[in-house]
């Protein structure tokens, strides 16, 4: 496939136009909003269209990959799907202003006590477009740093409060993956991408901007 070919696969932003709006929630973080949208509709009849949506200010994950070539997962309670998932180090997007890859170097010190000197982009998701304006984005940490507990001025709670660390070769996350016993959509996404950007020796990385 040529070049040319490969840009027609290509998502792009497109805004339909919105005769009125309804917020029905909105919490600390999160809302809820009813858009009627105008669509093309069948025979060129234009028709105004009700959608549902979910709002939510975006979320970033961190595959930490050390320099044996393994992946830290996170054991944590979801209570929505009532599973114990094993997930990338991942938070929201919920300090304003604060650059994605700030945000995820943030996350890593506290949900894992690490450091990373070397970050890469490696994915960009919407994980639920239906329904959700979440867009998720996923980076690669390298060249890490474990953190001492008492210089991590955070403290974790609820569901964090207790969170098993696992180190798992990447080739076995992937196979994870594969097999049905990995279920975070952050996770499958980054473990893959991970897989296939070491498999190119890491040249097709982009830099982590902000």
């Amino acid at each position: 496939m040529s070049g040319a070919d490969d840009r027609k696969i290509t998502d792009h932003p497109e805004s339909w136009a919105v005769e009125d709006t309804v917020e029905r929630f909105r919490s600390p973080k999160v809302a809820m909003r009813t858009d009627w949208v105008r669509m093309p509709g069948a025979g060129g009849r234009p028709e105004v269209v009700q959608r549902d949506m979910f709002v939510h200010p975006g979320a970033v994950a961190v595959v930490a990959l050390d320099e044996a070539g393994r992946v830290l997962l996170l054991r944590q309670y979801r209570h929505a799907v009532g599973h114990q998932l094993w997930e990338l180090p991942a938070g929201m997007r919920d300090v304003d202003g604060e650059p994605p890859v700030r945000t995820a170097q943030r996350e890593l010190l506290e949900e894992a006590g690490f450091r990373a000197a070397t970050w890469h982009e490696l994915a960009e998701a919407f994980p639920s477009p239906g329904f959700s304006t979440e867009r998720v984005i996923v980076y690669l940490a390298r060249n890490l740093t474990e953190v001492p507990a008492a210089e991590i001025d955070f403290e974790r709670v609820h569901e964090e409060a207790d969170m098993p660390v696992e180190w798992v070769p990447l080739e076995e996350a992937v196979q994870a993956a594969l097999n049905g016993r990995l279920h975070n959509a952050s996770t499958l996404i980054g473990v893959l991408a991970a897989q296939a950007a070491v498999r190119d020796g890491l040249a097709t990385l982009r830099p982590a901007l902000g």
